[in-house]
């Protein structure tokens, strides 16, 4: 019994140093980390130029490029979810895509809807009943009669399944697809709980433009030259019609070229127009 205590005790501190080198090494990534995050953060209160970013989904075959962009330059953004056609696996929202989302929100972008089927308003018949074409889903291209209700779902549709693949609650926002609304549109929508976000005239990027007549240099310089301080941008994960694809040549130098002009990347959540409103949202 001697012999059995006298070789334990060895061990167990050999086990309690082993715990303690594993606590420190755990306590010094927290710290990185949290570190890290404040920084951004505290260079983001700072700035006196702030721009939001923000993302809509699409064939999506560009988004992993995207991610390591926005990853490597710690520039927070806003993705507005529709389950759209893609490249490879099925819908943008769809299973094929649940990890890619999962770890966006692990790097603490913000998550809103698009409908659910990417949905065009095409015009009002009534302050409740709109025309509407989606350009994804079951009906798709489908010239179709929608509730007040049914757009109302549609957008629910879209944010409760981002929250399935994210763990994050959506935003109360939308982005009507094509930006395209009416005034009887947009109450139907607050009247569900949805705010819409369209986006500022130099903040659209270009990026589903003909690139024969708008070549990725041009977007670029255009950007550069246009964008100003308080401007929501827009881009996609993705555009089918585009033969030279924007985000490759033009996402990294666009947001290294307006960070050396003094702007700075915040989160719409922090948006003047916005701020208040989203304030409770965790």
């Amino acid at each position: 019994m001697g012999f059995g205590l006298w070789t334990m005790r060895p061990a167990n501190d050999v086990l309690k140093r082993l715990l303690a080198r594993i606590s420190l090494g755990t306590f010094l990534l927290l710290a990185i980390s949290f570190s890290s995050v404040a920084e951004t953060q505290k260079s983001v209160s700072q700035c006196q130029k702030p721009i939001y970013l923000t993302f809509d989904t699409g064939h999506m075959g560009v988004a992993p490029l995207i991610a390591e962009v926005l990853r490597k330059h710690r520039v927070p953004v806003t993705f507005f979810g529709a389950n759209e056609k893609t490249q490879e696996g099925d819908g943008s929202l769809g299973l094929y895509w649940s990890a890619w989302w999962k770890e966006r929100a692990s790097e603490g972008h913000d998550f809103a809807s698009h409908t659910f089927d990417h949905a065009y308003w095409r015009a009002d018949i009534d302050s409740q009943n709109f025309k509407i074409r989606p350009s994804a889903g079951e009906q798709k291209d489908q010239n179709l009669l929608w509730r007040a209700e049914d757009y109302c779902a549609n957008l629910k549709k879209a944010s409760q399944r981002l929250e399935a693949m994210t763990g994050r609650a959506s935003l109360p926002l939308f982005r009507a697809p094509g930006g395209k609304t009416s005034p009887a549109l947009l109450k139907a929508a607050s009247q569900c709980g949805y705010t819409h976000v369209g986006w500022s005239p130099a903040g659209f990027l270009g990026d589903e433009l003909s690139s024969q007549t708008y070549s990725n240099e041009k977007l670029l310089r255009t950007s550069l030259q246009s964008i100003k301080t308080g401007d929501v941008l827009m881009a996609h994960l993705g555009i089918w019609s585009r033969q030279d694809p924007w985000a490759p040549a033009v996402l990294e130098p666009l947001i290294v070229g307006l960070k050396e002009k003094g702007f700075c990347f915040a989160r719409l959540r922090q948006h003047p127009q916005y701020s208040k409103l989203l304030s409770a949202v965790p």
